[in-house]
């Protein structure tokens, strides 16, 4: 226990660490340079219970361990040696020895730095001393509710955002320097990061994990990304992290067979195989996992300041069935499906990042129909505090891609969302998911001309803004690329020299800062008392109308989703008064054809839609408009 200490490791943090509840486990577990007895050096510790033997390797001793054998800390299952010397900079891995005799190399599992890829060794790095400039940005975050206020979050890959030739990735820092005063001129609130974990490999985005601790070598060190964060927070922009605690890959560097036995994944094959993705499941039984798992959860809101963590794929998570064939499936100690280790883990999981960081964003990308998931835990519910709507976007999109005259028949699918909208505390997404792998761009799409492309492109996103629950979209998706996502070669940012596309990012950055300027559109969002449809059955000619509440304001939303012009369109209005024309998606300035030019509305003594007052208007084909009361005149 003294030679322990002595190391930094005490007793207490070893039975926690085997209890599942040592949740900052990364400030022990690792690599990491300190002084022992006088001597400055780096102290390994890793988890390797049932390996006869571990070594730590590296370039300080040719990659030959004998003279470096790691002490067992009595039935911990952690190996600890402190190396005299030794600097930051260092590559390293540990070679353990099976108990059937077998050597295997393996990269640290809470490696903060790894080489990078092909190169699979681990770096030892010193996460401290970085002076944050973001005082301010966390301080307020503190006392606003993420509920009801404004949540604008855009997507980005860093790896194809934009590029310097091929794998000539921007850095770090140069993303600080391009990437946020980007996002934040075009009035977004949030960047969403796809996974910067390290991976082996390019094509799997980021979501086949090997170095969870350690942000990805491929775009620089983790210095450079504190900086990152740190810009993008002195900018008023959050950060938003892909995580991905479901799977893990299986290169043989990796915590597969981690000291030659199922550590990290179940010893059922059956429950630990995904054969849809080629990966392991995490074994959620296990009390070592959770303190891995959330742990490296606090990691990235304690070491980088991130702000929030969207959860992949928790329907694969929770559901032993999802995406196995019959032969590999696997029952819970009940004969259900439902995955109880995993439940309980992911409860677990956000009861302690809200513990420690109340403040945070915790969104699961969520396809099942788990009731509660953005519930309190208390309450029985899993306890993110928001959900991916995949329903509403896999409905609005079948829709968008009807021809117009087809819409008429399928008007439900537009307006179904309504009555679920408020049974979870939702995000929109329009994610990297729904433009790649043959499902055409977001504009590619929409049927019809090239113009009509637009057009339609327009109403659709003045329709996801306005309806409730928080947004998200992906990169390139804010100007129209029209091409899929190709995560191996940058945006086409050269389509931004043609005025349909220009015109298209001078729409988008509109309706972004008039989402925020608009209280009505976000700060009632989980209150079902924030929307009422003025039309939901005009089916025939394929228009809606609705009104979404503030709490001391109001805005009417009209959409023509149909290709025809309606010159003297009625709508009841909420109150008397004169309404202004904030948005008309067929604006000139936004490449439509002009239409309707009208830019103020005065109601009419005229009963309308079960309303004692009604307005006429011009409403265009395929276009979108937002209106809202003038001062002195209405709510």
């Amino acid at each position: 226990m003294v030679a322990t200490m002595r190391l930094g490791l005490s007793e207490e943090d070893l039975y926690l660490f085997n209890q599942g509840t040592a949740y900052h486990s990364y400030r022990f577990m690792g690599a990491h340079p300190m002084t022992v007895s006088g001597k400055q050096g780096v102290r390994f510790a890793v988890w390797a219970p049932n390996a006869t033997e571990v070594r730590v390797i590296g370039e300080f001793n040719e990659w030959n361990g004998k003279s470096h054998r790691m002490k067992k800390h009595g039935t911990t299952g952690i190996h600890v040696l402190f190396i005299p010397e030794l600097r930051p900079g260092e590559l390293y891995k540990y070679e353990l020895v099976t108990e059937n005799g077998e050597v295997a190399r393996k990269s640290d599992p809470y490696a903060f730095y790894s080489e990078r890829r092909p190169g699979t060794a681990s770096i030892v790095v010193d996460n401290d001393g970085y002076t944050w400039d973001d005082a301010a940005w966390m301080e307020q975050k503190k006392t606003k509710s993420p509920y009801d206020r404004p949540l604008l979050i855009y997507e980005a890959h860093a790896g194809s955002w934009k590029t310097k030739g091929k794998e000539h990735y921007y850095t770090y820092e140069e993303l600080a320097e391009d990437l946020v005063p980007y996002v934040a001129g075009l009035g977004y609130t949030h960047i969403e990061l796809m996974p910067l974990a390290e991976h082996p490999l390019d094509q799997s985005w980021g979501y086949q994990v090997t170095g969870f601790y350690s942000p990805t070598s491929r775009y620089g060190t983790p210095l450079q990304f504190k900086k990152l964060v740190d810009a993008c927070h002195r900018n008023s922009i959050g950060v938003i992290l892909d995580w991905v605690p479901g799977h893990f890959c299986k290169d043989d560097h990796g915590l597969r067979l981690f000291d030659g036995t199922p550590l990290y994944e179940g010893a059922d094959s059956n429950r630990a195989e995904l054969p849809l993705w080629g990966t392991l499941a995490f074994d959620y039984s296990r009390h070592e996992v959770w303190s891995f798992l959330i742990s490296n959860a606090i990691y990235w809101m304690d070491v980088f300041h991130i702000d929030g963590l969207r959860v992949d794929a928790v329907a694969n998570m929770i559901n032993l069935h999802m995406d196995k064939p019959a032969h590999m499936r696997t029952f819970n100690a009940h004969g259900g499906r439902d995955n109880l280790d995993a439940l309980r883990f992911l409860k677990r999981l956000n009861e302690t990042v809200f513990h420690y960081y109340p403040d945070t964003l915790m969104l699961a990308e969520d396809s099942s129909a788990w009731p509660a998931v953005t519930s309190p835990t208390y309450l029985g519910g899993l306890g993110f505090n928001f959900k991916w709507n995949m329903g509403w976007m896999n409905d609005t999109l079948r829709y968008m891609s009807l021809h117009p005259s087809d819409r008429p028949h399928h008007h439900h699918l537009i307006t179904f969302s309504i009555w679920y909208a408020f049974s979870e505390n939702y995000v929109l997404p329009l994610s990297h998911d729904e433009v790649v792998h043959g499902k055409h761009s977001l504009l590619d799409k929409m049927p019809g001309t090239y113009e009509e492309k637009f057009a339609q492109l327009r109403l659709f996103y003045g329709y996801w803004m306005t309806h409730p629950g928080k947004k998200l979209l992906f990169m390139g998706s804010e100007w129209g690329q029209f091409d899929e996502w190709k995560d191996q070669d940058m945006l086409d940012w050269m389509v931004l020299e043609y005025d349909s596309h220009r015109s298209m990012l001078e729409y988008v950055k509109t309706l972004n800062h008039t989402y925020r300027k608009l209280p009505s559109l976000w700060e009632r969002d989980r209150d079902p008392e924030c929307f009422g449809w003025i039309d939901v059955n005009n089916a025939a000619q394929s228009v809606i109308t609705y009104i979404r509440y503030g709490y001391e304001s109001c805005s009417v939303i009209v959409i023509n989703f149909s290709n025809q012009n309606y010159p003297n369109y009625r709508i009841g209005m909420p109150e008397p008064g004169r309404y202004a024309v904030v948005i008309n998606s067929s604006a000139r300035q936004f490449g439509g054809n002009g239409g309707s030019e009208e830019v103020c509305c005065i109601t009419e003594d005229v009963a309308w839609h079960g309303r004692d007052q009604s307005i006429s208007i011009e409403l265009p084909p395929l276009t979108f408009l937002l209106l809202t009361p003038l001062p002195g005149d209405t709510l």
